[in-house]
């Protein structure tokens, strides 16, 4: 029996060993891949670079797709919920759920296109009127600028010609620009016009794709959830598996509940943002609350940035409603950062309000507007994995994960594992133990200093009685 088993358990190890080979070679292939990509990617950073814009530019349409997918899943859900409860008392249940679906998804896009075009009715008109407006102007105030420069009465001193020498040396050099720059690079700008129309044009091109490519993904999207479910326990082992779909779901509620949570609250900061233009008789209202609103998405800095534009178009034609504008914008901006948007957002993302103004700054300065857009959930979602890894690697070492813990935590007792506080009465005993140390070692020097001097004297009287004693002899 021994001899009959034994070829089959060699046979066994051998697979096992073949296995394990197939293992560390498949684990040896991947290393090396990313570590040619990391190659390519330090040593050879703008051809990788151009290589991938072209995969982005490529893959626009899709991008397209899935943010809007993504962004309108919430809204989606929403209304299969609510058809699928008025079409529950259909026989055919997969008619019923297919029906609903669709009808979901078609509405759904509808109103987000509505809501694209009527921001577009709303902001172009506004945003020409303004921009003729300055035009108009302009010429008005570079008139009385003139007229005011020109009706100065400057003493003749060495001040005046200095400043009448520069006013000339600016004119001068505007008309040398004027002759030697804009004029010949007019075609470099017509060119970059054309350009931009062009890439106007290519992105209204991405964007309707995009919205063909978000019917079919929000069609599909039970069974995209299903398969790449299959695939990750396909290629992790299931304790592992579990652990990558719980970071993908914490990281979905993080990005999710941050994206429509500031977009809520952009809205409602928008309405009552053109509202308060309207009675302050501020010009622009809807224009001011559309760029209030859609910079108010950026976290912290977002009211900064719109307030700079919006105050440059109010100020042209009224200085005085500048003034209210800005004290409108303030008002508004802690009116939302300490009642509306926590009431909205909660701690959607964990984050403090110093990782908050960190991601921002990284985020812009790495990857710009998208940057400072997305900067806030990405961190967010790094900040989890950190904080979930340290909770592991401390509860694995049988310690406390509870960060209050550590807060005054002088040292862990390495035999009992318990965390030690800081004594706040240690650092004065140890003061009093070095002061009675000093004493006793003072104490003790002037000690042998005085056994010295009195050896020193008795040393001295023994030398004197044996002198008498010679003497006496």
């Amino acid at each position: 029996m021994d001899n009959y088993s034994n070829p089959l358990d060699r046979k066994a190890e051998k697979k096992e060993a073949w296995k394990e080979k197939w293992r560390w070679g498949f684990v040896a292939i991947i290393v090396v891949a990313v570590s040619i990509l990391l190659f390519f990617m330090v040593f050879r950073f703008t051809g990788f670079s151009d290589f991938w814009n072209r995969v982005i530019s490529a893959l626009s349409p899709i991008i397209f797709g899935l943010v809007i997918a993504y962004l309108i899943n919430p809204i989606v859900e929403f209304w299969q919920k609510l058809f699928l409860k008025l079409f529950n008392k259909m026989k055919n249940e997969r008619l019923a759920r297919n029906l609903s679906s669709g009808i979901a998804i078609a509405l759904s896009l509808t109103l987000f296109v509505l809501a694209i075009v009527g921001l577009l009715w709303a902001v172009i008109p506004a945003l020409v009127q303004s921009v003729s407006s300055v035009a108009n102007s302009m010429p008005k105030y570079v008139e009385t600028i003139v007229d005011w420069i020109e009706n100065i009465k400057m003493p003749d001193t060495k001040w005046a010609k200095n400043i009448e020498s520069t006013l000339t040396s600016m004119t001068t050099n505007l008309e040398k620009w004027l002759e030697t720059n804009l004029l010949p690079q007019a075609q470099t700008y017509l060119t970059s016009l054309t350009t931009g129309v062009i890439s106007v044009a290519k992105g209204i091109f991405n964007f309707i794709i995009g919205i063909i490519v978000a019917i079919y993904v929000l069609s599909i999207k039970d069974t995209l959830k299903g398969q790449s479910k299959k695939i990750i326990y396909a290629v992790c082992r299931p304790k592992h598996a579990n652990i990558v779909l719980t970071t993908i779901r914490k990281s979905s509620d993080i990005f999710g509940g941050f994206i429509s949570g500031k977009i809520i609250d952009s809205a409602i900061i928008g309405i009552i943002c053109y509202v308060g233009c309207l009675l302050l008789k501020i010009p622009q209202p809807m224009l001011i609350a559309v760029i209030i609103g859609v910079t108010n998405i950026i976290p912290v800095f977002g009211p900064f940035i719109g307030a700079i534009p919006t105050l440059f178009l109010v100020v042209i034609e009224n200085p005085v409603q500048a003034l209210y504008l800005l004290i409108f914008i303030i008002i508004l901006q802690q009116v939302d950062g300490n009642i509306i948007g926590p009431k909205i957002l909660g701690n959607s993302t964990g984050l403090s309000t110093f990782w908050v103004m960190f991601a921002i700054l990284i985020g812009s300065g790495l990857f710009g507007f998208l940057g400072m857009l997305l900067g806030v959930p990405i961190f967010g979602v790094v900040y989890y994995i950190i904080k979930q890894l340290v909770a592991y690697g401390v509860r694995r070492r049988h310690l406390s994960d509870n960060t209050v813990d550590y807060i005054n935590a002088d040292h862990v007792d390495p035999d009992t594992l318990e965390i030690i506080p800081i004594d706040p009465m240690a650092k004065e005993r140890e003061r009093q133990r070095e002061i009675e140390e000093a004493k006793s070692v003072l104490v003790k020097k002037v000690e042998e200093k005085i056994a010295e001097i009195r050896s020193g004297d008795h040393s001295e009287s023994n030398d004197e009685s044996k002198d008498d004693e010679s003497k006496d002899e």
